[in-house]
């Protein structure tokens, strides 16, 4: 070994010696280290993709992209890995089963329970952050998005290439897309194109060998798993190749929000019977809050907000809704025509006046930060006006702008695929899907509104879907159910596993069975193996 490569490892197994989040697990770690530096090429190299606690960059690399302050451990990760290529992946997955350290892995962040960054075990972290490369091929309608890039920047560089190109995902552009895609990835045009996994058409995975795996060479089942049933349980994807859409050069869109002084309930009683059954261009979100009451001073009332996409005209989407929602009342004036890439700001809260280079913003999210609980439901019947009047008196029980639930319409083309062509199940027969959420700014508020929500959740049980009680993944929530330490048993993982997946969670269990036995991939919701 060189002086170098000496002083290297030696510097490194000091600065992890000096953190006393090392000393229970020191020599672990040493020897990650140590293993790494002789699987890795370029051992000088190390010190611009690993973090240590004594790091002067470890807790900002650490706290990145993080909002939501209830999510926290004792347990901190003493090794942070920003791999620059796949080879450093390749010897952080050797070294780990080495060494016996559990791994995380982070693409952009927004992980409702963090398990992408924390661990009761010592742990390593894998952040893709450096794998953002985004390759647009305008005439074969494709492009090659590594991991770690976000929506945003898919957005930005789609838009950079052509004006009748887009993809389908979600609203918020510092989303990454290792865990959206591979989650679902519901988004505005989801009932004209369906899930952003949906339209994967290959992708770059490493698994618990090391070994760098297309569709082709990873087979059928492991290619249909990470479509929808979570990369994280499987190995690592590097990247993703996808399907680009066709649209027109102007959408339009609108937001209009009408109060129980002006007929929300009604309203929203009657966009249960349409949501789902409109013209598939159209994707009418509803979003609902409880603020002061414009009409009445001083006094609380719900605020129903129409959140629109129509992948067309005005005129056309006029139309639409003379025909199918009259009772909303829309005009000309309320809506707008603008590019999808300007959608994108304008779903995202942006001003209109916003340049388009706050896509490229990974940080957008830093000055958020507070206490946040989510969790989701599947709806198949329209809720009664009783049972929504029932949601408002809740409302009333919190804070006031603290909570709000999105109903997600379904129906078009997400009703096309049968439930077992991708793990993501939630396909005909749905209206809509429910995002339930709640934020508070102080932890000693913390209980109080982790109860609340939990109070709606058994209080909407009657309204939602039966056997199972279905989820969106990608909305991940622990109150649903948690693997066992250790090795984690079919049916513990059953619990929750079947509200995400439905009838898919078995065919899960048998890939992971077969690419991953041994289970190194784990987390308090991952795919388990069959013990053998």
């Amino acid at each position: 070994m060189t002086s170098i490569k000496k002083l290297t490892i030696f510097l490194f197994l000091s600065i992890c010696l000096l953190s006393s989040s090392c000393v229970a697990s020191a020599s672990t770690h040493d020897h990650f280290l140590e293993c790494l530096s002789h699987k890795t090429m370029n051992s000088n190299s190390m010190s611009q993709f690993i973090y240590t606690p004594t790091n002067s960059s470890y807790s900002t690399i650490l706290n990145s992209f993080e909002s939501n302050l209830r999510i926290s451990s004792d347990v901190k990760p003493s090794i942070i890995v920003t791999p620059l290529d796949e080879s450093q992946i390749q010897a952080a997955i050797h070294c780990s089963k080495k060494h016996g350290l559990q791994i995380r892995i982070r693409s952009g962040g927004h992980d409702y329970e963090g398990l992408s960054y924390i661990s009761e075990t010592p742990f390593v972290i894998i952040d893709l952050r450096n794998l953002t490369s985004i390759s647009i091929d305008t005439e074969n309608k494709t492009a090659w998005i590594q991991a770690g890039a976000t929506l945003g920047e898919v957005y930005y560089r789609i838009a950079e290439k052509s004006k009748t190109l887009a993809f389908v995902a979600g609203v918020c552009p510092s989303v990454g897309v290792g865990g959206h895609f591979s989650g679902g990835g519901y988004g505005m045009m989801s009932r004209k194109f369906g899930t952003a996994a949906d339209n994967i058409i290959d992708a770059k995975l490493i698994d618990a060998n090391g070994r760098i795996l297309d569709k082709k060479s990873m087979g059928k089942d492991l290619f249909w798993a990470i479509r929808g049933g979570g990369g994280t349980s499987f190995g690592i994807i590097i990247s993703w190749k996808v399907k680009l859409l066709d649209i027109p050069e102007k959408v339009t869109v609108f937001n209009v929000t009408r109060t129980l002084e002006e007929n929300a309930t009604q309203l929203v009683y009657k966009w249960q019977h349409i949501a789902d059954k409109v013209d598939d261009n159209l994707l009418l979100r509803l979003f609902l809050r409880s603020s002061e009451s414009p009409f009445r001073r001083g006094q609380r009332t719900i605020h129903a907000s129409f959140t629109t996409m129509f992948v067309g005209g005005v005129d056309e989407l006029l139309h639409e809704m003379q025909k199918s929602f009259p009772e909303l009342g829309l005009a000309k004036e309320d809506c707008i025509e603008m590019s999808w890439i300007e959608s994108i700001l304008f779903f995202a809260g942006f001003p209109r006046s916003t340049s388009l280079d706050v896509l490229l913003n990974r940080n957008i999210t830093a000055n958020q930060r507070g206490y946040f609980k989510g969790k989701s439901d599947y709806v198949q019947q329209p809720i009664s006006t009783d049972g929504l009047k029932g949601i408002w008196k809740l409302f009333n029980q919190v804070d006031e702008n603290s909570a709000e639930l999105q109903f997600s319409p379904y129906g078009g083309k997400l009703n096309d695929f049968i439930e077992s062509e991708t793990p993501f199940p939630h396909r005909a027969g749905n209206i809509f899907m429910i995002h339930y959420g709640v934020a508070w700014e102080k932890m000693e508020s913390s209980k109080k509104h982790i109860s609340w929500i939990r109070n709606l959740y058994r209080y909407m049980a009657r309204y939602v879907s039966k056997s199972p009680r279905a989820a969106y993944f990608n909305y991940r929530d622990l109150d649903l159910g948690v693997n066992n330490k250790g090795n984690t048993s079919y049916a513990q993982a059953k619990i929750w596993g079947e509200k995400y997946f439905k009838n898919n969670f078995d065919r899960l269990v048998q890939v992971k069975t077969e690419v991953d036995p041994a289970n190194f991939f784990r987390n308090e919701q991952s795919i388990p193996p069959l013990s053998s």
